[in-house]
C-alpha cells in the first residue's frame, strides 16, 4: 500500500509541476495561434504570387520558430516529471495515461518536426504548393499534439475507459476511443486550441500596431491587423461558446470545482451565477455558518441554466457536496464525503485481503474480498482522504481565476471589433492611442490563458485523478529538499529561457519583415 506521505512535499512536488506547466503554456498557445495565421497569410501567397504575401508569411514563421523551440523544450521536462515527481500516478495509471502522450510523441511531435524543416528551408527549393501543405501541416502537427495531450488532461478530469486490476494493482485500459472521444475530451481540446489561437491573433494585432507606432512597415501592419482581427473574434465567439459546454460537463461530472469556482455553499434550484462578487475572507470552512460573500452582483437563474439547461435545475453546492443527501442527475441519493472515505477505505481493506487470500492459495476468500472491491471501487481515492474539509478546493482562487478569464474574454470580443472598426472604417495608421491599447492587451491574452488553466487544475483538487487517486497518493517518494533544488533550478532555466525568447523575438520584430531588396516606406 501507498505510505503516508510528508505533506511538504506533496506542496513542493505540485509547486514544481505548476511551474513547469505554467512556463509551458506561455509558448503552446502562441505556437497554436501563430500555425494558424501563417498559414492563411502563405496561403494568399499561393492565389495572388504577390511578393508581399511571402514576406508577411515569412516573417511571423520567424517568430512562430523562436517560440516552438522553447515551447518543445519545456515540454519534454513536463513529461518527465510524471515519472521524477509523481512515479505512483505513473505506477497507478500509467498503461491508460501513458498511450495519448506516447501517440502525441510518434505521430504529431514527428510530423511536426518533418515538415517544420521544409516549411523554414524549402524556400524555392520545393514547389509552392508543398511548401504551403508543410506549414499547414506543420500548424495541424502541433494542434493533434495538443489533441492528445488535452486527451490526457481530459482523463485525469473525468477518468474513463478503464478497470481497476486487483492482480496488478493498476488501472487498465478498456475503451480507448471512449478515452479519446469523452466529451470532456473535445469540449477541452477545443476551448484551449481556441485559446491559443486568440493569443496569436491578440500578439499579432499588437506587435503589427507597434509598427504603426513606429510609422514603418504600414502596409504589411495593416494587412496583418485585418486578417489577426477577423480570425482573433471568430476564435473568441466560438471559445466562449466551447467554455459553455466546458461549464456544463463540469457541472455534470465535477460538481464540487463547479461549486468552488462560483463560491457556491448552499445548493438549490433556480440558482443565480456570480457576475462581480468579492468573497468574504472570514470564511474558512464549508460549513462555519460565514456568508460567503461581501457583495455581489447575481444574474438569476443563469447557473442552473448553465449546469443543467434548466431555469429551475437544482445545483448541489459545497456543503450538499460534502454532507450529500441530495438527488443526483441519475435519480440517485447522493452520498456524504464521509460515506465515500468509509467505501473508500473498505476498497483499500478488500484489495489487501484479496491479495494475502491469492498469495495462500484461499480461492474463496479471494473470491469475497474481490466482490466487495467490485462493489467499493468507485470511491477508492476517497479512503485516503483524511478529513472531509480537504475535498474542498481552494475556493477564492478559482472563483477569482475563472471570473478573470471570462472578463478577458469579454474584453477581447471588443477588442477585435474595435480593431476591425479602425481598420476598415477609419485610418488606423493615425490612432495612437489604440495602438498602445493593442500592445498592452498582449500580457492579456497570456493571463487569460493561464487563468483558465489554474481553474482546471485547481479546481480538480485534491485528486490528481478525478475521485480516484488524491494527489497525496499519487507523489514519489522522494527528499523534499531534492524537489525544492530542482524547483529553484527549473525556476532559473525558464526564466532565463524566457528572457532569451522574448529578447530574440523583440530583436527580429525590431528588424520587421523587410529584406535587403525592400526599400523602407518613408
Amino acid at each position: 500500500m501507498i505510505e503516508s506521505i510528508d505533506t511538504s512535499l506533496i506542496d513542493w512536488s505540485r509547486a514544481q509541476f505548476a511551474l513547469t506547466a505554467m512556463y509551458h503554456w506561455i509558448f503552446v498557445p502562441l505556437t497554436l495561434g501563430l500555425a494558424v495565421i501563417m498559414g492563411i497569410m502563405e496561403t494568399m501567397y499561393y492565389k495572388t504570387g504577390d511578393e508581399f504575401w511571402k514576406k508577411t508569411a515569412k516573417f511571423w514563421m520567424k517568430i512562430f520558430g523562436i517560440n516552438f523551440a522553447v515551447g518543445v523544450a519545456t515540454g519534454i521536462i513536463l513529461e518527465f516529471e510524471f515519472g521524477t515527481n509523481w512515479s505512483n500516478y505513473s505506477w497507478f495509471v500509467g498503461d491508460i495515461f501513458g498511450a495519448p502522450l506516447a501517440i502525441e510523441g510518434i505521430l504529431a511531435f514527428f510530423m511536426e518536426a518533418t515538415f517544420i524543416a521544409v516549411m523554414f528551408f524549402g524556400w524555392d527549393k520545393v514547389s509552392k504548393r508543398f511548401h504551403l501543405a508543410s506549414t499547414w501541416l506543420t500548424g495541424i502537427g502541433a494542434t493533434i499534439s495538443a489533441w492528445w495531450i488535452l486527451v490526457a488532461n481530459a482523463w485525469m478530469q473525468y477518468p474513463i475507459g478503464m478497470e481497476f486490476n486487483p492482480d496488478t494493482m493498476r488501472n487498465e485500459m478498456v475503451d480507448f476511443w471512449a478515452i479519446a472521444t469523452s466529451p470532456v475530451a473535445v469540449n477541452k481540446f477545443f476551448h484551449s486550441v481556441l485559446s491559443g489561437w486568440v493569443l496569436g491573433a491578440v500578439f499579432v494585432v499588437g506587435v503589427s500596431c507597434w509598427f504603426l507606432l513606429k510609422n514603418r512597415e504600414k502596409k504589411f501592419a495593416l494587412a496583418s491587423i485585418k486578417i489577426a482581427a477577423i480570425f482573433g473574434l471568430v476564435a473568441t465567439v466560438f471559445s466562449a461558446l466551447t467554455g459553455d459546454s466546458s461549464g456544463y460537463d463540469v457541472a455534470r461530472v465535477q460538481p464540487m470545482k463547479l461549486a468552488a469556482v462560483e463560491g457556491f455553499y448552499e445548493g438549490g434550484e433556480g440558482a443565480g451565477l456570480v457576475a462581480v462578487g468579492l468573497l468574504n475572507p472570514q470564511k474558512e470552512k464549508y460549513d462555519d455558518g460565514v456568508d460567503p460573500f461581501l457583495f455581489r452582483i447575481e444574474l438569476p437563474q443563469l447557473l442552473s441554466f448553465l449546469s443543467t439547461r434548466d431555469l429551475d435545475g437544482y445545483v448541489p453546492g459545497i456543503k450538499d457536496i460534502i454532507e450529500g443527501g441530495y438527488t443526483e442527475r441519475d435519480g440517485t441519493i447522493a452520498l456524504s464525503a464521509a460515506e465515500k472515505i468509509e467505501r473508500g477505505k473498505t476498497a483499500i481493506a478488500a484489495l489487501s485481503t484479496y491479495r494475502a487470500a491469492k498469495k495462500a492459495g484461499n480461492e474463496v476468500e479471494a473470491g469475497t474480498a474481490y466482490q466487495t472491491l467490485k462493489e467499493n471501487v468507485a470511491y477508492f481515492g476517497y479512503g485516503y482522504i483524511k478529513n472531509v474539509h480537504d475535498l474542498v478546493p481552494n475556493v477564492p482562487l478559482n472563483f477569482y481565476a475563472f471570473r478573470i478569464m471570462v472578463i478577458l474574454g469579454m474584453y477581447f470580443i471588443l477588442f477585435f471589433l474595435v480593431v476591425l472598426f479602425f481598420a476598415y472604417k477609419k485610418d488606423l495608421t493615425k490612432i495612437k492611442w489604440m495602438h498602445w491599447i493593442a500592445l498592452l492587451t498582449i500580457p492579456l491574452g497570456y493571463m487569460a490563458g493561464q487563468a483558465g488553466w489554474i481553474v482546471a487544475e485547481c479546481g480538480r483538487q485534491p485528486w490528481a485523478i478525478q475521485d480516484m487517486l488524491p494527489v497525496g497518493a499519487a507523489v514519489s517518494k522522494l527528499q523534499t529538499s531534492s524537489v525544492q533544488t530542482t524547483f529553484f533550478i527549473f525556476l532559473g532555466l525558464f526564466t532565463v529561457m524566457l528572457i532569451a525568447e522574448i529578447s530574440i523575438m523583440l530583436r527580429e520584430i525590431k528588424k520587421g519583415p523587410a529584406t535587403e531588396h525592400d526599400v523602407p516606406e518613408s
